[in-house]
């Protein structure tokens, strides 16, 4: 095989990302609807904001993010395409059926279906993707995925909205879950499975000899042997600590701030956030793969420089007195906040070795989602209770404002990394 045609994607790739694309988009739909769905399921049931919170945010994440692992490590052993359609088909089904709750308890177990299904999908999602395309063109393709989560969360609280507004919150639970049985078939049927390690040659004649994927514990102290890819997963859960503790804490932010509605904060989080930071998203993946071409440490050293760029845009805005001045000051941070998604994604693919790629995927995502879904929006609150007494109604800026700094944080550690990619020999 030729060094060209090593940087050519296989062919069926366009088909099999866009049908990656839509069972990501589908998983955070059912993902985020329920946060839409709110208020009629507290006025049926009865039940208190922290057993809401229950519902949306803990029990989901402790079991989206620790189950990811094991599944994952199927998706190293068998078929990736099966475990995608019975986890689509698992969630959707879920969730259609969190339309005939009975009360919170039967909704609980429900959403920890939901759960439970959505951990299957990234890690042999990523895998795939990995052996469709090249490293070259990795971050792009990784970046177009990210799309899903856009689309997904549009769907989710436009789509749910409407139809709860219209038909009830079981409707609108019941119709985001039909499409999802639909889809895994269609997984069954069109997407092709590609061959593993499709571009690391070197190391096909091993997965051939050897089917069975190392242990889950061997899988960890690899990464955590690769100075590099230590690096990688610090600076990216310290990034994603900042964009959930942002992500739950601007609506409020907007609302308290500048008096706006609960309508027109989800119109400009939708607009900036959801729109700008897609196109953000896209072009960090295609500037990751130009650099990539040189190195890989200056991809990684592109995501350090703009995640300090942005810090000071943050902190002005959260700080900002005017509307109109708060709009200029974020539309930086909202174009750039979610550059690190792709490459990174990417990144930790090309760093594994090719048997433990989606266990490695799960990995990283049970650090985002346990430490930064975790921590992330706790610190924002905790740190607006500290400055209440003495900032008052504007305790929440400065919290803001204080929380933002520890992207320079994350930043060092992508810095880092790039520096141990640069002194890693050539393979």
């Amino acid at each position: 095989m030729t060094t060209q045609a090593l940087k050519v994607p296989l062919p069926g790739h366009r088909k099999a990302l866009t049908m990656l694309v839509l069972a990501y988009a589908l998983s955070i739909t059912d993902r985020m609807i329920l946060s839409i769905l709110f208020p009629d399921i507290q006025a049926e049931f009865g039940i208190s904001d922290t057993q809401l919170g229950l519902l949306g945010g803990l029990s989901f994440a402790l079991f989206y993010a620790t189950l990811g692992i094991p599944i994952a490590r199927l998706s190293d052993q068998y078929s990736r395409k099966w475990i995608i359609a019975i986890c689509l088909a698992l969630f959707s089904l879920m969730t259609l059926l969190s339309g005939w709750a009975t009360g919170f308890v039967m909704l609980l177990l429900l959403r920890i279906g939901v759960g439970i299904g959505e951990a299957g999908v990234n890690p042999a999602s990523h895998s795939i993707i990995a052996d469709y395309f090249p490293a070259e063109r990795r971050s792009f393709a990784m970046a177009i995925l990210m799309l899903g989560a856009n689309l997904g969360m549009m769907i989710g609280f436009v789509g749910g909205g409407l139809i709860a507004e219209n038909y009830g919150w079981r409707i609108a639970l019941m119709v985001v879950g039909a499409p999802g049985l639909l889809l895994s078939l269609l997984f069954l049927r069109l997407l092709r499975e590609p061959p593993r390690g499709s571009f690391e040659q070197a190391v096909v004649e091993h997965i051939l000899a050897d089917q069975s994927p190392p242990p889950i514990r061997e899988t960890a102290a690899t990464m955590w042997a690769n100075k590099a890819m230590r690096h990688l997963l610090a600076g990216s859960t310290i990034m994603g600590m900042l964009t959930y503790g942002l992500t739950q804490w601007l609506p409020t932010f907007l609302i308290r701030g500048y008096d706006m509605s609960q309508s027109q904060a989800g119109m400009m989080m939708a607009g900036m956030f959801g729109i700008l930071g897609a196109v953000g998203a896209l072009v960090g993946g295609k500037l990751s793969d130009r650099l990539s071409l040189r190195g890989f440490q200056y991809s990684v050293w592109m995501i350090a420089f703009v995640g300090v760029v942005m810090i000071p845009f943050w902190v002005m805005a959260f700080l900002a007195n005017d509307f109109t001045l708060l709009i200029a000051l974020l539309i930086i941070p909202a174009f750039t906040g979610n550059f690190y998604l792709g490459p990174t994604l990417a990144l930790v693919q090309t760093l594994s070795p090719v048997p433990m790629r989606a266990v490695a995927s799960a990995i990283k995502m049970l650090c985002m989602n346990l430490i930064g879904l975790g921590l992330g929006p706790l610190i924002v609150g905790a740190l607006s209770d500290f400055l209440t007494p003495r900032y008052g109604d504007s305790a929440l800026n400065v919290a803001l404002a204080i929380f933002v700094l520890i992207g320079f944080w994350g930043a060092f550690h992508f810095w880092l990394c790039g520096r141990a990619l640069a002194q890693q020999a050539p393979t």
